[in-house]
């Protein structure tokens, strides 16, 4: 058993696992502070009543997330210590950073959030609300950064230590600021936020296909609706774009291998939907002429470099960096007609609330948008291969020289039966909420504030009167 491989293996797992999550709550967070500005606008109850409800749901997001995600960073230590020995000094400053500055900002408002809606005023709870989402942002921001070094690593220098070559921060502006940051803090934050749109409209239209709680599915559409038709627009020519043009400057073997170009091409075709067959070095599919070259290098004449331009030793898996890439591409297409088609009959006359093919169209979109996202990941992810520090440390070179092979398959099966059993328990708790809907608002308000449930609060209000 190879125990690299099945490190790699274990490593995608828990870290797609976890992606389920972070772009949720990014998007909440700031479609909440959109419904506490609204509330304090109007005063109209039903946005403090929508606010307490998905104020609910970001908590089981963000308990999940967190659960989730501190699997990695001992994964960095058990199976990837020569890649934690040779960049520890910049990465784990990054993470620390993380940690220390949005972390505990998320976490420490988070409370206040969550429990204090009817002992804060609705100003001191919005900013609470605001702080956590902030805190989401920032978090993200420094997980971003970090990823991105070892996407285009730069401001460090290499140094031979008793461990061995290591890499040293020589300048925390160029570190932070690498070429690949701002265009893939960018990308990531937009699907973030057209992810938590996407499950807003998905809660909604379910609410006016079931006809439950429908002025507040209603109110939840008309915040949500404007948030991911803005942003479906502006992703792909914008924000993707911008993202495509720093790997085509940075890491071109990777732009090869996910449009499956072999050979230097000027006026290049993109693919849209295709297959590449590597034995014989054949790309087949639909493709648009000489829209490659202008998307990447914003001249349809410009040549675009083939996969044969470098060492085969550096090619990433081809195969998957190219069919990954294009599901996200072709989805964040989608979403565009999604949108668009949601906004037509909003407008028109308000067709929305009773055409039941949109709205279930709209519901099943958070299960598109949170594929796009992770096969997003993947293509960053897998293009960067076969180096995980790109340039600097090859995959095979960052692995545990003592972890045996069976070691980690029988992990690999503890995670897959652990992630199943939590993925069971979120997805029930959360179609719990669902379908139990907003409580009444005099009844949320009426409510003691409390993080136990009403069967531990009872025993110690008991035994408080004994």
């Amino acid at each position: 058993m190879d125990q690299l491989l099945l490190s790699r293996v274990q490593f995608a797992l828990t870290a797609s696992f976890h992606f389920i999550y972070p772009p949720l709550s990014i998007g909440l967070g700031l479609l909440l502070v959109i419904i506490g500005i609204n509330y304090l606008r109007t005063r109209d109850p039903k946005w403090r009543q929508l606010s307490f409800f998905w104020i609910k749901v970001y908590g089981l997001v963000f308990a999940v997330g967190v659960a989730t995600g501190i699997v990695q960073e001992f994964e960095f230590g058990t199976n990837w210590p020569e890649y934690s020995r040779f960049v520890g000094n910049i990465f784990g400053s990054l993470l620390a950073a993380e940690g220390v500055f949005a972390f505990f900002l998320e976490g420490g408002f988070l409370g206040l959030m969550l429990f204090g809606g009817n002992r804060l005023g609705p100003r001191m709870w919005l900013l609470a609300t605001f702080l956590v989402a902030f805190g989401a942002h920032f978090s993200a921001l420094w997980i971003i950064m970090a990823n991105s070094w070892m996407q285009t690593p730069a401001g460090y220098e290499i140094q031979q230590t008793p461990l061995g070559a290591q890499a040293f921060m020589t300048s925390f502006a160029a570190t932070v600021f690498t070429p690949s940051f701002i265009p893939r803090f960018l990308h990531t934050i937009v699907a973030s936020w057209m992810t938590g749109a996407a499950l807003m409209l998905s809660v909604g239209a379910w609410f006016l296909l079931r006809h439950k709680h429908e002025e507040l599915g209603k109110a939840t559409i008309r915040v949500a609706l404007p948030v991911f038709v803005i942003f479906s627009i502006l992703q792909v020519p914008l924000f993707g774009a911008r993202q495509a043009e720093n790997v085509v400057e940075h890491q071109p073997v990777k732009l090869a291998a996910m449009e499956g170009v072999w050979e230097d091409i000027a006026c290049a075709p993109m693919t849209i939907v295709g297959w590449v067959d590597v034995s014989n070095q054949t790309t087949y599919g639909i493709k648009i002429p000489c829209l490659l070259s202008f998307l990447a290098l914003g001249d349809i004449n410009a040549t675009v470099q083939g996969l044969n331009s470098f060492p085969s030793d550096e090619w990433p898996p081809i195969n998957l960096t190219f069919q990954s890439y294009h599901v996200m591409i072709n989805l964040g297409m989608a979403f565009i007609g999604i949108g668009l088609l949601a906004a037509l009959f909003f407008f028109w006359g308000r067709r929305l609330w009773t055409n039941k093919f949109i709205l279930w169209l709209l519901v099943l979109t958070v299960f598109l948008t949170e594929t796009a996202t992770i096969v997003g990941w993947w293509t960053a992810e897998f293009g960067r291969q076969p180096w995980i520090v790109w340039g600097l440390l090859r995959t095979v070179d960052g692995g545990s020289p003592v972890l045996l092979g069976y070691q980690v398959l029988l992990s690999n099966g503890m995670f897959v039966v652990l992630y199943t059993i939590l993925f069971v328990l979120f997805i029930y708790l959360l179609n719990e909420k669902i379908q139990h809907g907003p409580d009444p608002l005099e009844e949320m308000e009426e409510r003691p504030v409390t993080a136990l449930p009403d069967t531990f609060r009872d025993i110690f209000r008991r035994r408080a009167r004994a």
